[in-house]
């Protein structure tokens, strides 16, 4: 039973719902146990070292084994969708590039894509590219916090270290490519925030040189040692069919048997013109995601390396429109956002109509046609979607991000109950949520 009440603020009235207790719930169930000794209620989380952040897990046990488990989230809801209908268009990506903090720039892009397609407007062929490279580059780094946590938390201690030691040289390139390592917010409405950097092309190869040189240690550290093979192989099984009821989609989908990605499915941002392929495995296990994961990042090498070719043909990164885009032919502010010094001394020497532009555009924002779009891409967890509504103004009315990792989250108990709370922590591990995203 839930109620609500409004008040009246200065952007409308407001509701606030309130509803039922978590601790409430988890009394009634101890009180419908309390006749079995053998039948505990465990709470594992929110500050769990575990649960990938701020989850909560509710454990129903007999022994060591997991009779029922639910997942409780919330804890990290930061409002990121409200707060996107008080900004601008173009300000909104620097909300959602927080969602899911383990991959801004697919946030981003999905979000940019939907605007883009209410607005009716093709995104530069460069700009296109330059996406392509920044997403992948990202799926690398998503996937190595997928490892090494996931090593952290079955004892793996060294793949730990290793994972996070890669994840380091992604986010140091990431930083010389965009001016931060991660919650860019380069991905515009558009295009992107500016043209890459001198030397782009060798940093991103050494890049690639060094990460083929250091995944196959992942296989002599992991993929054939017995204990880590132990502690995943057979454990946290979700058959295709279950992953098709739950709506399940990225590497836990394609561990199950199904070459189910967007890239390939359904191309955006020129996928299409790339050669690469789609692992898949039919364990639909632990063990099978961890090896779908590795194999991912070695396939987003080769995209990598060919948005390099790609990459040579010059071109704009953003729209012509002057009405639309941000100007991206000058470099942008050493804190990675506003506008260098170097720009604003020209724009202010140009002419009284153009700062005047450039000043509305920037507070203002564009209009965007009303109506609604949605917006599918593969992120390194699966389908991320964005639908946003305008009412034709300058701001959303209504900004949505479909999570994988908030659906994907569904498959815990199914893929946990029944076996002991061990196999609970590497099945958590094998599903990679981000609750920033789960939350949002």
């Amino acid at each position: 039973m839930s109620t609500a009440r409004s008040t009246r603020t200065t952007e409308g009235r407001m509701f606030t719902v309130t509803g039922g207790d978590w601790d409430d719930f988890v009394d009634g169930l101890r009180d419908e146990t309390i006749e079995s000794d053998e039948r505990i209620i465990v709470n594992m989380g929110p500050q769990h070292p575990s649960t990938h952040g701020v989850l909560r897990l509710i454990l129903e046990i007999e022994g060591e084994t997991v009779v029922q488990a639910r997942s409780v989230i919330g804890y990290l809801h930061t409002g990121i969708e409200k707060s996107c209908e008080f900004r601008t268009f173009t300000q909104g990506v620097t909300f959602v590039t927080r969602a899911d903090y383990l991959s801004p720039a697919f946030n981003e892009a999905a979000y940019c894509m939907a605007i883009e397609k209410l607005l009716d407007i093709e995104v530069p062929r460069r700009a296109q590219h330059i996406r392509v490279l920044l997403m992948e580059l990202t799926r690398i780094t998503s996937h190595l916090v997928a490892l090494a946590t996931g090593g952290m938390e079955l004892g793996a201690l060294t793949g730990m270290t290793a994972g996070f030691r890669e994840r380091e040289e992604g986010l140091h390139l990431m930083e010389f490519l965009t001016g931060l390592r991660m919650n860019m917010a380069f991905i515009r409405p558009g295009g992107v925030a500016q043209e890459l950097p001198d030397g782009w092309e060798q940093k991103v190869t050494s890049f690639i040189e060094v990460m083929r040189s250091r995944l196959p240690d992942y296989d002599k550290l992991l993929t054939g040692q017995p204990v880590w093979k132990g502690r995943l192989v057979g454990v946290g099984v979700l058959p295709l069919e279950g992953c098709m009821q739950l709506g399940i989609t990225g590497p836990i989908l394609r561990s199950a048997g199904l070459a189910w990605d967007l890239r390939k499915t359904m191309p955006y941002s020129a996928y299409e013109e790339y050669d690469f392929d789609v692992p898949v495995a039919d364990e639909a296990d632990c063990y099978a995601r961890f090896r779908l994961r590795l194999a991912e990042i070695w396939e987003s090498l080769k995209i990598m390396e060919q948005a390099v070719v790609k990459l040579a043909e010059p071109g704009p990164v953003m729209v012509t429109d002057k009405k639309i885009g941000w100007p991206a032919q000058l470099s942008i502010g050493s804190d990675g956002m506003g506008n260098s010094l170097e720009y604003i001394k020209k724009i202010m020497g140009e002419s009284m109509e153009s700062l005047i532009h450039h000043f509305k555009l920037v507070t203002e924002g564009f209009h965007v046609p009303a109506g609604q779009a949605y917006v599918g891409i593969e992120s390194p967890r699966g389908e991320l979607g964005c639908h946003i509504v305008s009412d034709g103004g300058t701001r959303p009315f209504r900004v949505h991000l479909r999570d994988p990792g908030f659906v994907n989250l569904q498959s815990m108990p199914a893929m946990s109950e029944g076996s002991m709370i061990a196999d609970v922590v590497a099945a958590v591990a094998s599903i990679d949520p981000v609750m920033g995203g789960v939350d949002r």
